[in-house]
């Protein structure tokens, strides 16, 4: 199989996260849980995975990093920690209902900061039109998981700080290919999967806190700690990790992570970028599709939307998938970035590249699709 389509998940995975995996299942019980080797072994795991995690993405507190099964449950517990019911939130146009549908579940009155496609300058501007005094918080993503558009974030940033505004970064698909610096950019939280380009397994997810945040627990139950006291801790991590640990996720994320510093997130992003190119240049040889890439991707990262001109995405998507090759097809779960990039009525075929991708497979995605298309 090639496989196309890890803006969903990085299903090819270095040989060491496996082999970590299968150790933690072997040697490792859960953290904080005793003093015998096996639980002494899945606390130091554990701590070793939030220190090379917080040295990566600038969390001054190792203890400032929250273990999470996905980049969802992390922007639950963001988003839930800063809007009240019925309060406010500004978003960006390219969000996932990861953002979306827990903001809806709230009845909070939601703005839409809309600016065209690989606008950068227009995303912020319109983010500067909308961030005003009694706003709860701000959410966006850092790369649209459909269009593979960078997202200003920096910027945004900034404004939030000069008004004293909650900020939230979804870093579903810039984890590992983008850096990050949570204390620098001041944010209250990023939130991000451990299975994508942090080549983690499946059920990891990973949410950085900012220092003296509010967080509200989504779940409370056993910590470790302070059992005689029925409120949860008041302290991080334990505050929002109730529950037995994942430690062969936890331990196969910590082999990804080194994979990812070994490598270098510019030389990830760099590979991704030239798979991308390649693609977007093939496609835009045929006559029967629509290419979504700016020139130069100099404001997109390592996903590619096209649309067929002239057959449906699914049935493009099932003809590709019958020839072994792995893409995305239909609205992503992201309807607003739809809206914006205005594909909701036809949504797109989405290709995404990790480091594990290569040139031919590239070639033979463009052969097929040469024929299916024409």
């Amino acid at each position: 199989m090639i496989y196309l389509d890890s803006a969903a998940t990085t299903f090819q995975k270095p040989p060491s996260v496996a082999a970590a995996m299968q150790d933690a299942l072997l040697t490792m019980s859960s953290p904080g849980r005793g003093g015998y080797p096996a639980a002494m072994k899945a606390a130091e795991t554990a701590f070793q995975c939030r220190s090379e995690l917080a040295e990566l993405f600038g969390v001054g507190n190792p203890e400032r990093v929250i273990f999470t099964s996905n980049a969802t449950h992390g922007l639950n517990i963001a988003i839930k920690s800063l809007v009240p019911p019925g309060g406010k939130a500004v978003v960006s146009g390219y969000e996932h209902n990861a953002v979306t549908r827990p903001l809806t579940a709230l009845g909070a009155e939601v703005s839409v900061a809309e600016a065209p496609l690989f606008r950068q300058s227009e995303v912020a501007a319109a983010f500067d039109r909308l961030v005003v005094p009694g706003t709860d918080a701000v959410i966006c993503n850092h790369i649209s998981n459909v269009f593979g558009f960078i997202q200003p974030v920096e910027a945004i940033a900034a404004m939030c700080r000069e008004r004293g505004v909650p900020f939230i970064i979804d870093a579903s698909q810039s984890a590992g290919v983008l850096p990050l610096n949570l204390d620098r950019l001041g944010a209250a939280f990023i939130a991000m999967p451990g299975h994508k380009g942090l080549y983690g397994p499946q059920g990891t997810g990973v949410l950085l806190c900012g220092e003296n945040v509010p967080v509200r627990t989504l779940l409370e139950g056993g910590t470790g700690s302070l059992s005689m006291q029925q409120e949860m801790p008041d302290f991080l991590p334990d505050r929002l990790e109730a529950g037995t640990h994942n430690m062969p996720g936890i331990a196969g994320l910590l082999a990804g992570v080194r994979f990812v510093k070994q490598r270098e997130m510019a030389n990830i992003l760099n590979h991704e970028r030239r798979l991308t190119l390649l693609a977007a240049e093939g496609l835009r040889t045929f006559s029967g599709a629509k290419v979504f890439a700016m020139p130069g991707l100099r404001e997109q990262a390592g996903v590619l939307s096209f649309v067929p001109l002239k057959k449906d995405v699914e049935e493009v998507g099932n003809r590709l998938a019958e020839q072994g090759i792995a893409v995305r097809t239909g609205l992503h779960c992201a309807p607003v970035a739809h809206k914006s990039a205005g594909t909701l009525d036809t949504g797109t075929i989405r290709v995404s590249f990790s480091d594990l991708n290569t040139r031919s497979e590239v070639y033979r995605l463009l052969a097929v699709l040469h024929d299916l298309l024409h």
